[in-house]
């Protein structure tokens, strides 16, 4: 199955975490939406998110490994890749863009969202997990 997801993350206190090429950045304590997709496997992907053990590849790997942090929900559904940045840019006009955060390979500003109030997504077609 492909698709898109949001990981809807809790970070436990303010960190500062190495990410890649992005350099060093300070995470303040809060919840943050992640948006992503598997155009292969949507289940062995978000899996794969959900496991502390693992090679960091992308930059959401940085965050979800450090202790202080935790996945709290995931949401996701069949749809194409294009859905992804939508639900980005969405997101961007109403939350705290995380600049440059998983969006290396695309034109948005991020696809990490520092949440300014507690939101559930209640996008038709997302089924929530965990």
């Amino acid at each position: 199955m492909k698709g898109i997801y949001i990981l809807l993350i809790k970070v436990k206190k303010d960190i500062n975490i190495k990410v890649g090429a992005l350099g060093k950045i300070l995470f303040k304590k809060g919840r943050y939406a992640y948006v992503g997709s598997a155009q292969n496997n949507l289940e062995k992907r978000i899996q794969r998110h959900l496991s502390k053990n693992k090679k960091k590849r992308w930059h959401i790997d940085y965050l979800l490994m450090n202790p202080n942090v935790e996945v709290e929900s995931v949401h996701h559904k069949e749809t194409g890749k294009e859905e992804e940045c939508e639900i980005a840019q969405v997101l961007e006009t109403v939350e705290e863009p995380i600049k440059g955060f998983g969006s290396s390979d695309c034109k948005c500003t991020a696809h990490l969202f520092r949440l300014k109030s507690i939101r559930k997504f209640t996008e038709e077609g997302f089924k929530r997990r965990k």
